[in-house]
């Protein structure tokens, strides 16, 4: 006859027995795999941002999943130095900092060290396989080369890539692809002889970005097996001139109803010297009209130029809404973060310009989506004001990597998850010799010019479209808010 237990051992054993199932319910993390999908000239300019007359229903789910950013704005509204910020977590403190030369000439040549690069190669340095496709950095396909050249084998990141594909297609090189035509042409090598926008009877491999799409979905499929996490970075070229996209895309919209741009016009009280003159835009020699600060483009063109820019939108928006099908089939999006960020705005026409290149909201304003798997509560529309070099702290919270050096920029993944403050309710940004400071309320300009006015106020406590500078209305306002801006002044002009 067995003997009963008695109650002493009874309560060891089920004490022991706890600590072993504990035990084996400790398991470390899962590390996130990371999307980061980066669109050219793309400015707060889709459904999502309340655009309703703009057709991206992949970016809109996205953002209805996850965390999108009402006031996100840049370093550099340029392309090569706003990506040099967003991947070192920098603002500029140099010249070179706001030239789209910026990474060939600060990261291209430098050993390896235990600094990263970029962020990306934190992610590279805690085990993770990096895959670049298209363009994150400067270039178009990630090696250095100029516009005219032979392709180099020169990467603009050295140390961040464990691989760097491309898929150039019948353009054969990255460049090429960048400004190509349905054609196999490109601006190139048509001489600039083109138009800045061209409906394409094409399907969506017949420009770049489909090709582009392809390839990381291939690379998707292999990513799934292999057993540890990764970074891809996807770069798409459009809405980036020349606005060229698949008719289809374009026969989504009515031109008609299309709104243009509801200030047209040079803002009163500032220097001419604050904006430009279009010169990117205009070198599309074909173009039915030229813009200039002498006068806008007429209505019919502004509406047939923005129906080409929001036909490039749609077109990229298909091709992110494949990559994300292709995530969710294999399984992988429910580890895997997703982040789109435009590298700057873009003026359509707003305060008589055509591009980028200015210290305006257009221009430093432009689109951030962030979608994680792991925050259960992820707040859906984000007030707080958010720089590009928040993303590199925000990447590494979220996948549990610590930083190895002391960055500009602040995570805002507190402000993913609840509806507060991140903390730092202004925005720097630097170009033509000057300093911008967004705050909930203003936007503060600096110029370190010799032509008045040097400081530009506009108040957006009313959803200003900045068309005119208050500086001299309300002094006591500039007073309050130089220093702060002066904060900002990173040695660039001392």
């Amino acid at each position: 006859m067995p003997l009963k237990p008695s109650l002493f051992t009874l309560l060891f054993f089920l004490i022991i027995t706890n600590l072993i199932s504990c035990d084996e319910k400790v398991e470390k993390p899962e590390r996130p795999n990371i999307l980061f999908i980066a669109v050219d000239d793309l400015r707060a300019e889709l459904g999502a941002y309340g655009k309703n007359y703009v057709i991206s229903p992949n970016m809109d789910a996205l953002a209805s999943e996850g965390s999108l950013f009402l006031n996100h704005y840049v370093q550099v509204p340029t392309c090569g130095a706003s990506r040099h910020a967003l991947l070192t977590g920098y603002r500029p403190w140099k010249q070179i900092h706001l030239s789209n030369q910026a990474i060939e000439k600060e990261l291209s040549d430098k050993p390896e060290g235990s600094i990263p690069e970029t962020f990306i190669h934190r992610f590279k340095q805690e085990g993770y396989h990096t895959v670049g496709i298209g363009k994150i950095s400067h270039s178009a396909d990630g090696y250095v080369y100029g516009y005219e050249e032979e392709p180099s084998q020169k990467k603009e990141l050295p140390h961040s890539w464990s691989e760097l594909l491309f898929d150039s297609g019948k353009w054969k090189t990255g460049w090429n692809a960048f400004f190509a035509y349905a054609n196999g042409e490109d601006r190139q090598s048509l001489k600039k002889q083109v138009k800045p926008y061209e409906i394409g009877e094409v399907d969506d491999e017949g420009y770049p970005d489909g090709l582009t799409a392809n390839l990381a979905i291939s690379k998707l499929q292999e990513l799934k097996n292999q057993g540890k996490p990764f970074f891809m970075g996807v770069g798409f070229f459009k809405p980036h001139l020349p606005f060229n996209a698949p008719k289809k895309y374009w026969d989504l919209y009515d031109r008609d109803s299309l709104p243009i741009s509801d200030n047209p016009n040079i803002p009163e009280n500032i220097n001419l010297k604050s904006l430009h003159v279009s010169g990117e835009f205009n070198q599309y020699a074909l173009g039915e009209e030229k813009a200039s600060l002498s006068k806008s483009v007429s209505d019919d063109y502004a509406r047939k130029l923005k129906h080409a820019y929001l036909a490039s939108i749609s077109y990229v928006d298909a091709q992110i809404g494949k990559l994300v099908q292709e995530l969710t089939s294999t399984g992988l999006d429910k580890n895997t973060i997703i982040v789109i960020w435009g590298d700057h705005g873009w003026h359509l026409g707003d305060q008589r310009v055509w591009g980028k290149h200015t210290l305006f909201e257009n221009a430093l304003r432009s689109a951030l989506i962030v979608k994680s798997p792991f925050l259960e509560h992820q707040n859906k529309k984000v007030q707080t004001i958010i720089e590009s070099v928040d993303v590199y702290p925000t990447l590494l919270e979220l996948a549990n990597i610590p930083s190895k050096q002391k960055l500009d920029g602040e995570s805002f993944v507190k402000s993913m998850k609840q509806k507060k403050s991140k903390g730092n309710e202004m925005a720097y940004s630097y170009f033509k010799r000057g300093i911008s400071m967004r705050t909930t309320k203003y936007r503060l300009t600096k110029y370190f010019r010799e032509d008045e006015p040097t400081i530009e106020l506009y108040d957006h406590s009313d959803n200003s479209l900045e068309t005119v500078n208050i500086a001299l209305e309300k002094p006591e306002i500039v007073e309050k808010l130089l220093p702060l801006l002066e904060q900002g002044n990173t040695g660039l002009y001392d």
